[in-house]
């Protein structure tokens, strides 16, 4: 039996690293104020394809239901949210929402991105404004400190500034040229040089013009290192560039540069975009976002503007490991052991206790010897273990599993304050 191509199950250890990022997450959103939600996993494939169009599917997954519409797993959790702001009227502005979850792409497997993989993704809708995409680049930024990553650099660009450029190179202002050329600029750090030269003149365009364009695309540093390289003047949307730094430095956050090249692949940016990326890999970007407001104004709503952000879990979580970052399983977890088969009736009765005060507790079900079960425990803080010695004394053994040491414990202090016993800081 196999899976189809693509598709994974996600074990014990790997939905323990999933868990780890989704609890950090979950609690800085929260404290920044973001809601929040699931949006549903089916859309109908028209709401997919507002902004895109048919193009979209050779990219998901798309069939027919039982009631022969059309529908689509979601690909990223921005179509989704964005349609049900749009269809809540009376909603309070802004709004923030946050959510956490399994997204589907007909995509080619890769490292660290599978057709069905975990995104986590805030967004804020309302109305335009540089403080809303600093907060969402602020965030961002703080759960990657949250995480423990290191090298951290989080690459910011404006399409208006890069799609000005190319009409000023190309000499036009064909929005099917810039959409063309952008793709250009976004396969750059796939694709090499030449490459994407010999693509583009294929379908007609001045490889000349364009060579231009990709060296441009190279320039990167900060605001007083890309205005000594580079005449800033002709750019569109520079001084707007510019003021999200700064409020960006006001915030405290330091690990941000300009990079031209970042234009992001989808079709409904419109305005700033970032990526974040660990600089010491070569994994890709971790995380990406930007401003949408055209894909809700796609929705019907032109009184609302958009910013947000996703983040890829199964490749930060490559990237915890690349920097030797691994999540605990548990800190509080006990395991009860038992000598022989006698001891394992008292020892599942210790076991149920611990259970019942909230205390994660794991026990053999299978018999198995001691030294099997202290191997299974190795993980755990505590090892209770129940034998016949100690229980003629009505003790039992305590084990500290960091350091070795062992001491007896009266059986009544365990069940009477089991978590003060245990020295456990439970909920």
């Amino acid at each position: 039996m196999e899976l189809p191509r693509g598709m994974k199950d996600f074990e014990g250890r790997e939905n323990v690293n999933i868990e780890h990022i989704r609890s950090h997450f979950k609690q800085l959103s929260s404290l920044y104020g973001f809601s929040f939600m699931d949006p549903s996993p089916i859309e109908l494939l028209s709401t997919l394809e507002t902004k895109s169009g048919p193009a979209i599917r050779d990219e998901i997954y798309y069939f027919k239901d039982k009631g022969d519409r059309e529908v689509a797993l979601r690909f990223d959790f921005t179509m989704g949210l964005t349609r049900y702001v749009s269809s809540q009227k009376s909603m309070k502005l802004p709004a923030k929402i946050s959510a956490f979850g399994g997204v589907f792409r007909y995509d080619e497997p890769q490292k660290g991105r599978y057709r069905y993989f975990h995104q986590w993704d805030v967004e804020i809708y309302g109305k335009a404004s540089i403080e809303s995409e600093a907060e969402i680049i602020e965030l961002t930024s703080r759960l990657f400190d949250s995480l423990l990553l290191k090298n951290i650099t989080i690459d910011v660009n404006h399409r208006n500034l890069v799609e000005s450029y190319i009409n000023n190179i190309f000499d036009s202002k064909d929005p099917q040229l810039v959409a063309d050329i952008l793709r250009a600029v976004d396969k750059i750090s796939k694709k090499s040089k030449d490459d994407i030269l010999k693509e583009f003149q294929e379908k007609g365009y001045d490889s000349e013009k364009l060579e231009k364009i990709l060296e441009f695309s190279q320039i990167k540093g900060t605001i007083q290192q890309v205005e000594k390289n580079f005449d800033t003047k002709q750019l569109e949307s520079w001084d707007e560039l510019k003021s999200l730094i700064d409020s960006l430095e006001n915030r405290g956050v330091s690990n941000v540069r300009i990079n031209f090249g970042i234009v992001r692949g989808l079709d409904y940016y419109s305005g700033m975009v970032f990526e974040v990326f660990d600089k010491n890999s070569t994994l890709g970007a971790l995380a990406g976002g930007g401003r949408y407001d055209t894909l809700t104004k796609a929705f019907g709503r032109e009184d609302i503007g958009a910013t947000g952000v996703a983040g890829g879990v199964e490749r930060i979580i490559l990237t915890m490991q690349e920097q030797g970052i691994v999540p605990e399983l548990s800190q509080n977890r006990i395991s009860v052991l038992y000598i022989n088969d006698e001891m394992q009736k008292v020892a599942m009765s210790i076991a149920s206790l611990l259970r019942l005060n909230n205390i994660a507790t794991d026990i053999d079900l299978s018999g198995k010897n001691l030294k099997k079960q202290m191997e299974n425990a190795t993980e755990s803080r505590y090892c209770i273990i129940v034998a016949p010695k100690e229980l003629e004394n009505g003790k039992v053994v305590l084990r500290n599993m960091s350091d070795g040491s062992e001491s007896q414990v009266d059986i009544e202090k365990i069940t009477d304050d089991p978590k003060s016993v245990l020295n456990l800081e439970m909920p």
